[in-house]
């Protein structure tokens, strides 16, 4: 697993994961939406991916938001390496990086089950984006851990 902060990733680390990203939101599931975002570049931003050789078969990035808490955005697979632990291992990785602190993600929500192994609970009502269902979750601080 590789991770990167936003202010340290480079070109040719950033690139594919980008092209991923569009591949799987905006291409397969055909939601024309500002996938450049001007987030990933930030000293804030993490990006944690998987590329065993060529071509990067996964990634996620985490956030933080106002509150402090972390987000965690934009977790895709290649479709070449659906079904094979894959996502679990990008959500371990990200949950590594969170620690014990409160977090956050908007989950489509037939992931909603896969979310809730990390300790996610749903809040608030289902809303549409870009025509999918999707859910807000979030994981709580962990007693003992920092605000």
């Amino acid at each position: 697993m590789y991770s990167a902060k936003g202010d340290e990733i480079t070109v040719a680390e950033l690139y594919p994961l980008l092209r991923l990203r569009v591949d799987v939101f905006v291409v397969e599931q055909e939601c024309p939406y500002p996938e450049l975002d001007g987030r990933d570049l930030l000293p804030t931003t993490v990006h944690v991916w998987w590329q065993p050789g060529e071509e990067v078969l996964g990634c996620l990035r985490l956030l933080r938001d106002q509150d402090g808490a972390h987000r965690i955005g934009r977790v895709c697979t290649a479709l070449s390496a659906r079904g094979s632990g894959l996502g679990a291992l990008l959500m371990k990785s990200a949950m590594e990086h969170v620690g014990d602190e409160a977090a956050v993600l908007e989950a489509q929500t037939y992931a909603l089950d896969f979310y809730a192994r990390f300790g996610f609970v749903p809040e608030g009502e289902r809303y549409l984006e870009d025509g999918i269902e999707h859910q807000t979750m979030r994981r709580g601080a962990v007693s003992g851990a920092r605000a």
